[in-house]
């Protein structure tokens, strides 16, 4: 069985949530490929998938959190999610698609409850960077080489 890439990606990812002085936000993405993928950009789909589109999910929303409930604006949380999908989904557009919708979606989903940081929001940040941490822990525990 071949195992595939993830650790230290993940890894730094768990440890950006675990100890949150955390960063967030959205940055452009890569041009759409125009060209047919070649047999070996062909997906590659691993037992992890789920569980790395409900990361995503989550660094999406304690990246929108972070940044309502902050003085000033900080892009760690984007910036990691960033690395994750090149690490990841490297030459694998529709998973890199997948993970960056569920980001997105992460994201949408608390801007479009939350205006401004109230404490309902900060609990919600503080929850969801608490199920990161564990999810992240658990994908390099069980699937890390």
């Amino acid at each position: 069985m071949t195992e595939k890439r993830l650790p230290f990606g993940l890894l730094l990812t768990g440890i950006l949530l675990a100890t949150a002085a955390g960063a967030p936000a959205q940055e452009k993405q890569p041009a759409p490929q125009t060209t047919a993928p070649s047999p070996a950009q062909e997906e590659k789909p691993t037992p992890y998938d789920q569980r790395l589109i409900r990361l995503a999910e989550i660094l999406g929303s304690v990246h929108y959190l972070r940044n309502l409930c902050l003085d000033q604006a900080e892009d760690g949380w984007r910036r990691s999610t960033q690395e994750l999908i090149d690490k990841e989904a490297a030459g694998e557009p529709k998973r890199r698609e997948r993970i960056t919708a569920a980001f997105n979606r992460g994201y949408r989903t608390f801007a479009s409850v939350y205006t401004k940081c109230t404490e309902p929001a900060t609990l919600a940040e503080e929850r969801y960077r608490a199920e990161g941490a564990t999810l992240a822990s658990e994908i390099v525990a069980r699937f890390g080489n």
